[in-house]
């Protein structure tokens, strides 16, 4: 069985569509959900599925107590929607085992600060004729991994940020799933 810990900073939909999925997996099992905000949304859908979840401080993150835990409990680590910089030496203990997503193709619209509306706003002001996600390994840099997955989706140009949020959310709930199994059952 593979286990997998997902971590999250905000609502959680990701999330819920990761556990939704594996739910009657006989290979892979989400075994956790961590969040780093009390107020995350995450952890009511966490709660509501029956997978243990948690709140850590970016303190815990960096702590050895912390790492001892994830090797305990997990083979892969999942990011879905979590916004804080995973450390080196989580990274070193899991590598090529951290998988993220990110709403947009990169290398376009990458790096710190660029997440959820930030992004989608800084693509509808630069009248981009596509975007999409890319789903890739965490390495010590802030979206810079090796890319795993992307698929785009075509932007008209009167799309708002939030018109191009739920065309992103689509592709996020259709492919993450689906590309993160697919991950899995390669290693």
């Amino acid at each position: 069985m593979i286990r997998i810990i997902i971590f999250a900073s905000g609502s959680g939909t990701n999330a819920e569509n990761i556990i939704n999925y594996f739910d009657k997996s006989d290979y892979i099992k989400v075994t956790f959900v961590l969040a780093n905000k009390q107020n995350a949304g995450v952890l009511e859908r966490a709660k509501k599925l029956n997978i243990p979840s948690k709140v850590f401080s970016n303190l815990e993150l960096n702590s050895d107590i912390f790492l001892q835990f994830l090797k305990k409990e997990a083979d892969f680590i999942i990011l879905a929607g979590f916004l804080l910089k995973i450390p080196e030496k989580l990274i070193q203990t899991f590598p090529s085992k951290i998988v993220n997503i990110h709403p947009a193709l990169l290398p376009n619209y990458g790096g710190k600060g660029m997440y959820g509306m930030h992004i989608h706003q800084a693509v509808v002001a630069n009248k981009e004729p596509k975007t999409g996600i890319t789903i890739h390994y965490v390495n010590k840099n802030y979206d810079e991994g090796a890319i795993i997955f992307q698929k785009e989706v075509a932007l008209e140009e009167s799309d708002t940020p939030e018109e191009v949020a739920v065309k992103i959310h689509q592709l996020e709930q259709d492919n993450f799933p689906k590309v993160i199994e697919n991950v899995l059952l390669k290693n």
